[in-house]
């Protein structure tokens, strides 16, 4: 069984759901291999990204990175209502200029590290009335149809970034219990390449017990430390195999004493070699030209 699963294909530029969940159910940690952006309509919910924890209220947009960690908890049987994007990286480069970038939104999440946006009222904005109009286009069969929901995507996405320039949004801080947890996983994701990056050293650095860290970091975050350094090496490998970085230098730069460990560990997770997925990657970028 791999280490946590990537759920969701997009085989298209961008995708919306809308979904309703009348039961309490169960999500476990899974990620992406695409930027997601979540609109809560309603329920009693709580995300969980990377180790923070947000207490969602209605109208808040939760913004993923492709590769982060998450999870939504529901905590009553309160209906889930949310509007889901998936949202292609590279189709949106596409529309990155010197004078605007359509992923700002997902950058400034980054560095302000905080994933969820709040906006009190939306019903009256010109966000939520882009998101009405975006979600009505899926149902839309007539002429030029195709086009019209790309055009209305753009909009979409400048409305959202034109609101946090403005702060119309504001990117609401986690509801976490440990900061220095929080910390520690901003060190480990800025060390993945690093082959000192054991509970040893995190241990010294942050001053904190082996085993009380260990037990704090699964308390807060849902996974063990190892097998949080490993998932993300992993996601890191599988972005360095679209280089032409040798196999076994691409091994270590990330973080991998030897090839076969490596190796063993990314089948395990992906369900092919590095190899493998070096190969069907080529096959895909000739199969465009």
């Amino acid at each position: 069984m791999s280490l946590y699963e990537k759920k969701g294909y997009l085989n298209e530029d961008f995708q919306l759901f809308h979904l309703i969940d009348q039961s309490v159910k169960e999500f476990e940690l899974h990620y992406h291999e695409f930027d997601k952006i979540l609109l809560f309509l309603k329920g009693d919910v709580s995300y969980q990204i990377e180790g923070k924890s947000y207490d969602l209220k209605p109208y808040d947009i939760v913004l993923v990175n492709h590769g982060e960690l998450h999870r939504p908890i529901i905590q009553s049987n309160q209906p889930y209502e949310r509007i889901i994007i998936y949202i292609s990286s590279k189709f949106m480069n596409d529309y990155k200029t010197d004078s605007y970038n359509l992923l700002n939104c997902f950058e400034k999440a980054k560095s302000e590290h905080a994933n969820v946006l709040r906006l009190f009222s939306m019903e009256h904005s010109k966000l939520y009335l882009a998101t009405k109009d975006l979600e009505s286009s899926f149902q839309d069969n007539s002429y030029a149809a195709s086009l019209r929901k790309n055009i209305l995507f753009l909009e979409f996405m400048i409305q959202l970034n034109r609101s946090v320039l403005t702060n119309s949004l504001e990117y609401i801080e986690t509801c976490s219990k440990n900061p220095k947890i929080q910390d520690m996983i901003d060190y480990i994701n800025l060390h993945l390449t690093s082959q000192d990056l054991t509970i040893d050293t995190l241990s010294s650095l942050f001053f904190m017990s082996k085993y009380h860290m260990m037990r704090q970091f699964k308390q807060d975050t849902g996974y063990t430390i190892n097998n949080y350094i490993l998932q993300k090496r992993l996601q890191l490998a599988k972005e360095l195999l679209k280089t032409a970085v040798p196999l076994t230098q691409l091994c270590y730069d990330c973080g991998f004493k030897d090839y076969s460990t490596f190796s063993r560990a990314y089948k395990k997770q992906f369900h092919e070699s590095p190899r493998k997925t070096r190969q069907n990657l080529k096959l895909s970028n000739e199969s465009k030209e």
